[in-house]
């Protein structure tokens, strides 16, 4: 019998889970399977991988041939080089573990004891009032940004004298 290790997709639609199986060649892609090995989740972020290494190693070593897709994984999780004798490849990415809600909701609290504990900085008016006559001087030589969306007086004052512009024609 030709041995197979392929996939076998589940999930829903636009969102594929495949399963790690071991089918004889000639079922279907979905039919029954001699043995369940792993799992495989693209569309997480880092994708979910999960082999049994053991029992990969062991189908591989009776003469089952894995598929392309499946072929790629195991070199990614490194069962393929062990199986051919290569070194090991760099590890694989780890999604880091879901905080529980009340993990947070403990930090959050001693952070805010610790912000409450903390002595209020005392506030002395002596250095504001030091520094109020420099920004006094500093005043006058600013210019005021002129608002793009407020028209312009001069040009509204001209109109309103000469509202048809004739008197610079005439002159």
């Amino acid at each position: 019998m030709a041995v197979k290790i392929r996939l076998l997709r589940m999930g829903k639609i636009r969102n594929p889970q495949y399963r790690i199986v071991v089918a004889d060649s000639r079922t279907k892609r979905d039919g029954r399977a001699i043995e369940y090995v792993g799992i495989y989740q693209p569309k997480e972020h880092p994708s979910v991988i999960q082999v049994k290494s053991e029992r990969v190693q062991y189908w591989l070593s009776v003469g089952a041939q894995p598929s392309e897709a499946v072929q790629r994984i195991l070199e990614k999780t490194g069962d393929w080089q062990q199986f051919k004798g290569l070194p090991a490849p760099p590890p694989l990415l780890v999604k880091e573990p879901k905080q529980s809600r009340t993990e947070i909701y403990e930090a959050e609290a001693k952070s805010a004891a610790g912000v409450a504990e903390t002595p209020a900085k005392s506030t002395k008016p002596a250095k504001k009032a030091a520094a109020a006559p420099e920004a006094a001087e500093a005043k006058p030589a600013q210019t005021k940004a002129v608002d793009p969306a407020e028209p312009n007086r001069e040009a509204v004052a001209e109109t309103a004298e000469d509202p048809a512009g004739a008197g610079a024609d005439a002159s």
